[in-house]
């Protein structure tokens, strides 16, 4: 049976699309109002504020909710959700296998009540509920060009039953229409076309739960723009939509957000939180503010993290990605609106209840109520042999204060261990010197600098040498290079033809794509190199890969695939 593990590919196209027509950075715009209309709907979207995704779980396409590798929620983790700070969920539900055929199309009473269940345990918790129609969008909605009357029969058929099964649950459940809804399955590429269909779901929706009884006659409904994309020819879609509505005070808008997409799977050479990266940020909420909140239409952003973490977590380098969450946490709340942390099981263990990144967590946290410090780097690295000199780093401390720095636990000498002058950090060589004293590869110290508010900022002190790569033969469907890392990371990876040209998918960039064409194992010697890279080699034809590492260094090697196999070889 197909799975669809992660987000659908389809978001990295659009970002794609999206990044292409960008200008390269433009500076965040003022917005259209200071603070957003009071309303009890934005009071209601702030009180939200954070929020957590119940991912690939209720939403997964198959036989039931551990189709696609989580286990079955349990009444524990909702507890420990709400126990980590978050005071809403968004419960994503797929309702495809479990509608039965025409013309009732009845849900499973099995799993509707399931789905109960788990919103009544997050009522319990005394969470913000959100439930909605999922991936059925593009399971069988994104078909509604080609078969339009069955699409919506459909449609309206899962919703009148949703309408009555909640129709008495509080208000602090709240319903959204369809997740990222496209309808390119149906043949469509007409922006207006699909606006159009998308159009006549939302409103179907709004008449079906408001007519439905209860307190559906003014619970809070969710309306998505085309996708979720925040481009701001959707807002604008969308926000004709509401006027239609203008006389229900009870809606919400979403649009989804996972940054300026170089950054957010590291390709095309964008390794760092650049000024591009960030300021899509700012264009990007200075618009949906404008669009929506200064106009007294609240904002879910019901979908947000990088995805690249599809691939896993390392995909972006630690202190960038902190970097960018940092920034984007809190320019949301500046921005009056709610942020949903897309969670597929990869942050938040469903067994262990132990986040796989606690320093992602603590500055998402911290985002919440303030900015936090943090700076250029968390890399000090120094190459073996060679003289230690003065690490000069630059901190942002955003309003905070340094008040210490600590080297594996033991607290330094302020202006004889390290100096600070303004927001510059010095670090002295014979500081450096002595905390790398046994000279080993990789890691030696983490100095750890604490701040007057916010988490922690961590610098790994790491010496390295010049990796190495060693020759390697094997299948197009199994091949790694052996690699002495040297104690060095990897940024990046080129890959071009000796003959000329960009090789492998995305050949508009000689950079490739982190963890989807190649993935370092530290831990077992070698880099990886995908069938998604290598099936786009052309045969016989020599690639020279350039593995960029994070100390600067650069090392090249060559590979042919021929048929199936594939060799390489160290540059000469």
């Amino acid at each position: 049976m197909f799975k669809r593990r992660f987000k659908p590919a389809f978001a990295v196209l659009l970002a794609a699309v999206l990044m292409l027509s960008m200008l390269p950075a433009a500076a965040g715009k003022a917005s259209a109002a200071e603070n957003p209309p009071k309303s009890k709907m934005q009071t209601y979207v702030d009180r939200m504020q954070p929020g957590w995704n119940l991912g690939n779980t209720l939403d997964s396409v198959g036989a039931d909710e551990t189709a696609w590798g989580n286990p079955r929620v349990t009444r524990e983790l909702i507890k420990q959700i709400s126990r980590q700070g978050f005071n809403s969920i968004r419960i994503p539900v797929t309702w495809d296998n479990h509608i039965g055929p025409a013309p009732d199309y009845k849900i499973d009473p099995a799993y509707l009540d399931r789905v109960a269940e788990v919103v009544g345990w997050a009522r319990t918790e005394n969470l913000y509920v959100l439930i909605n129609v999922h991936h059925d969008s593009w399971v069988w909605i994104s078909k509604m060009e080609s078969n339009h009357d069955e699409t919506l029969a459909r449609y309206n058929a899962v919703w009148k039953q949703i309408a009555e099964r909640f129709k008495n649950e509080s208000d602090k459940l709240s319903f959204e229409s369809v997740n990222e809804p496209r309808f390119t399955d149906g043949g469509t590429t007409d922006e207006a076309v699909a606006q159009e269909m998308l159009d006549e779901l939302n409103l179907s929706f709004h008449e079906i739960v408001r007519s439905s009884g209860g307190k559906n006659a003014t619970r809070p409904l969710v309306l998505s723009t085309l996708e979720a994309s925040p481009s701001q020819e959707r807002m604008d879609a969308l926000y004709q939509t509401f006027e239609q509505l203008k006389d229900d005070k009870n809606l919400i808008a979403t649009v989804h957000y996972y940054g300026y997409w170089p950054f957010s799977v590291n390709v095309a050479g964008t390794t760092t939180f650049d000024e591009t990266t960030r300021n899509d940020i700012v264009t990007t909420f200075d618009n949906v503010y404008d669009t929506f909140t200064a106009r007294g239409i609240p904002v879910i952003v019901g979908e947000y993290g990088l995805l690249g973490f599809d691939q896993g977590l390392d995909v972006v380098e630690q202190g960038e990605k902190l970097k960018f969450f940092e920034f984007l946490t809190y320019y949301l709340k500046e921005k009056r609106l709610t942020g949903m942390w897309w969670d597929n099981g990869q942050h938040f263990s469903r067994t262990q209840y132990k986040w796989s990144d606690p320093e992602l967590y603590e500055i998402i946290r911290s985002g919440q109520k303030q900015r936090s410090a943090v700076a250029e780097t968390d890399l000090i690295m120094l190459r073996q042999g060679e003289t230690v000199t003065d690490a000069v780093i630059q901190l942002q401390l955003n309003g905070n204060k340094l008040t210490s720095l600590k080297a594996d636990g033991k607290r330094l000498v302020r202006n004889k261990e390290y100096s600070l002058n303004g927001e510059t950090l010095t670090i002295p060589a014979a500081t450096l010197q002595r905390l790398t004293s046994p000279g080993k590869l990789g890691v030696n110290s983490v100095l750890t600098a604490g701040f007057t508010k916010g988490p922690d900022w961590n610098f790994y002190l790491t010496v390295h040498k010049t990796p190495v790569l060693e020759a390697a033969s094997g299948t197009a469907a199994d091949f790694a290079i052996p690699a002495d890392f040297g104690g060095d990371k990897l940024a990046t990876m080129e890959a071009v033809y000796v003959s000329g040209g960009n090789a492998g998918p995305n050949d508009w960039t000689s950079f490739k794509e982190f963890g989807r064409t190649f993935d370092p194992d530290y831990a077992g010697g070698e880099i990886a190199l995908t069938q998604t890279l290598l099936n786009e080699v052309r045969d016989n034809e020599a690639v020279t890969l350039t593995f960029h590492f994070w100390s600067g260094d650069k090392v090249t090697y060559t590979i042919t695939k021929t048929g199936g196999s594939v060799s390489g070889q160290p540059a000469q």
